[in-house]
């Protein structure tokens, strides 16, 4: 028995480091683009730095935010609404390896087979680090002057990369019910836009009608934005970081195992099929 405890050690060890070097190499796959199709970045940096200049210049002075400067108040809604719009891309990229056949030719491959979905994860939250932190460039650029200390501010990246880790699941598991490319972009962009401008993203609740803002301030948007924004300017974020926290918690419980059920499901229906 002591002997084939010992023996299976190695086993497990050498299917732990099958699992991570899959991962890498598919997370890899997706981050070589990057340099080579360089729209990939820009893309994903023109519609956040847009919304960011259009609020600042063209809305900025007519909104009272009632305390910080209104390009400081709409700095966490942009951060917060970019991270979950990056939730489209993974929707798209994955109907793309889906119909596009990767999947199946993974498939034939000794390979993990969660590394498939792991790797396009990774890779996206590594480009939501790179546009988040073009876009706090842009924003110094244009008067954002975040008043949060280092350890802050890393924790307000931190939630930045977690909203949008949990959310690329649920473009992922969007992408993987799609039937095509162009069902995935509608239903990766359809229900962000009405959940950002309903929220406290780029105005005080407190300027809606009641009934709206009683919507606005009970809704899981509001919650990771007031977050953020605390983390940035300095204001004490512990009840709002909770919240916002589980909310991204309760997203990767439901999401993760979907898109594995989803992924199964695809790749039953394939081989089946042939």
């Amino acid at each position: 028995m002591a002997q084939s405890g010992s023996s299976a050690l190695p086993s497990i060890r050498n299917g732990r480091l099958r699992a991570l070097t899959d991962t890498w190499v598919l997370t890899k796959r997706q981050l070589v683009r990057i340099p080579r199709v360089p729209e990939l970045i820009a893309f994903a940096t023109f519609q956040p730095l847009s919304f960011l200049l259009l609020f600042r210049y063209v809305f900025g002075g007519a909104i009272d935010t009632g305390g910080p400067s209104y390009v400081n108040y709409m700095m966490a809604g942009i951060l917060v609404q970019t991270a979950v719009i990056g939730a489209s891309a993974t929707c798209t990229g994955m109907a793309e390896d889906m119909l596009g056949n990767l999947a199946e030719r993974l498939r034939s491959l000794p390979c993990w087979r969660p590394a498939f979905l792991l790797g396009r994860v990774a890779a996206d939250t590594v480009r939501n680090l790179i546009v988040t932190l073009f876009l706090l460039g842009a924003g110094w650029l244009i008067g954002f002057r975040p008043a949060c200390s280092l350890e802050e501010g890393v924790a307000a990246v931190a939630l930045i990369l977690l909203i949008g880790f949990a959310f690329s699941w649920v473009g992922m598991a969007m992408g993987l019910a799609s039937r095509s490319v162009e069902a995935a972009q509608s239903m990766g962009m359809a229900w962000v836009f009405p959940l950002t401008f309903l929220s406290s993203a780029f105005v005080p609740t407190a300027t809606m009608p009641y009934w709206l803002r009683l919507f606005a301030d009970h809704q899981p948007m509001t919650w990771l934005i007031d977050a953020e924004r605390k983390l940035l300017l300095d204001q004490p974020a512990l009840s709002s970081l909770w919240p916002a926290v589980a909310v991204c918690v309760l997203i990767l419980l439901v999401f993760i195992p979907l898109s594995v059920f989803l992924y199964e499901r695809n790749s039953s229906s394939s081989a089946a099929r042939l």
